[in-house]
C-alpha cells in the first residue's frame, strides 16, 4: 500500500516531488523542463518467468537540448530490511538499456530508518568493475520542523512521516493540511491527499478529539476548503451547468469537515442525512456558516433539527 501511496504521488507532482527526494540533483532549470513518466516493462528476456516493476520511472527532457535527458527511478521501501540494493541496480541497468541512456539518477525513499546496504562494489583484487550508488531519502531522519512552512506540497504533505516530538503532532497535521490546502485547488485532490495524511499521522482517538477542540481554527483547513469550494468549485461547476456532479463533490467534502469537526456521534449521521436533499447554494450557505459552528447543536439549529 505504501510503495502506491508514493508512486500516487510522485506522479501527481512530479516536480515537487524531484525538489524534495532528490534536491542534490535538482537546477533551477527544472521548471523549463518536460517530466515524463516512463513506461514500466522490464526486458522479460532477462528475468525469465518473473516480472519485476519498477516504482517510478520519470523522464526528465529540457527544450533544445540544453541538457541532456535524466532518468530518474524512484523506489519506496517500508522497511530498510527489504531493500535490496542488487534489485535496484537490476532496475537501473534494465531501464538503461531500454531507453538507450547511461543518464539514470536512482533515488530510494525510505519511510522507517534503520540499517540498508548504501553501495555495491563488484571486482577483484586488482580492478573495480562497477560501483552503485543511489540518492538517499530518509524521511524519519528529517527534521519536521525544518519543512512545517515549505511552499513544496509533498514536503508539507510528507510532514508526520518526518521526525518530531509526539507532542508536536498534531502541530504538524496541521501544517501538512494547510499545506495541502494552500497549494492545491482540485478538491479530488485535496481529498485524496488529506487521506494521505491522516493515514501516517495516524492519530489516536484522543489526539483527533484535541484537533478538533484547539487546532481546527478559521484559519485552518475548513476556511481553506470552503474557499476553494465557493471560489474554484462550486461557482465553475454552476457556470458550466454541472450542477450534479458539483453537488455530490460538495456534500462529501462537506460531510469529511463535519465530521472531522464533531467526530462521529449519532446526531451528526442524522444531520448528514439531511445534505443530499438540500440544493447546492443551501451546501455553499452551509460550508460559510460551519466556520462559525462551536457545538454540534450549532448544526442541528442551522438544519433545523
Amino acid at each position: 500500500m505504501h510503495d502506491q501511496n508514493f508512486k500516487n504521488l510522485i506522479l501527481d507532482y512530479p516536480r515537487q516531488s524531484l525538489a524534495f527526494f532528490a534536491p542534490e540533483e535538482v537546477t533551477d532549470d527544472l521548471a523549463q523542463a518536460r517530466i515524463i513518466p516512463v513506461r514500466q516493462e522490464q526486458l522479460q528476456e532477462r528475468l525469465g518467468e518473473r516480472f519485476r516493476e519498477l516504482d517510478t520511472p520519470l523522464l526528465i527532457e529540457w527544450p533544445n537540448g540544453k541538457r541532456a535527458a535524466l532518468l530518474f527511478i524512484f523506489e519506496e521501501e517500508t522497511k530498510s530490511s527489504t531493500f535490496s540494493i542488487h534489485r535496484l541496480a537490476h532496475y537501473c541497468l534494465d531501464m538503461a538499456e531500454l531507453m538507450k541512456t547511461e543518464r539514470v539518477v536512482p533515488v530510494v525513499i525510505f519511510l522507517n530508518s534503520g540499517r540498508r546496504t548504501t553501495t555495491l562494489t563488484l571486482g577483484s583484487d586488482r580492478y573495480t568493475y562497477l560501483n552503485f550508488s543511489y540518492l538517499i531519502c530518509d524521511l524519519k531522519q528529517l527534521s519536521a520542523e525544518a519543512y512545517q512552512d515549505s511552499d513544496n506540497i509533498v514536503a508539507r504533505i510528507n510532514l508526520p512521516n518526518m521526525r518530531h516530538p509526539r507532542k508536536n503532532r498534531l502541530q504538524l497535521f496541521l501544517a501538512a493540511q494547510l499545506g495541502l490546502i494552500r497549494n492545491e485547488t482540485d478538491p479530488n485532490k485535496i481529498r485524496k491527499y488529506s487521506d494521505f495524511i491522516d493515514y501516517y499521522a495516524d492519530l489516536t482517538e484522543q489526539e483527533v478529539l484535541e484537533y478538533q477542540q484547539h487546532y481546527q481554527t478559521k484559519e485552518g483547513d475548513i476556511m481553506g476548503m470552503v474557499k476553494i469550494w465557493t471560489e474554484q468549485g462550486l461557482q465553475k461547476g454552476l457556470q458550466q451547468g454541472e450542477k450534479i456532479g458539483e453537488k455530490k463533490e460538495c456534500i462529501s467534502l462537506l460531510t469529511r469537515q463535519l465530521r472531522r469537526k464533531f467526530g462521529l456521534q449519532p446526531t451528526l449521521e442524522a444531520a448528514l442525512q439531511q445534505l443530499p436533499s438540500m440544493e447546492i447554494e443551501k451546501l455553499e450557505d452551509l460550508a460559510d456558516a460551519l466556520l462559525d459552528f462551536t457545538d454540534i447543536k450549532d448544526l442541528e439549529n442551522w438544519l433545523g433539527l
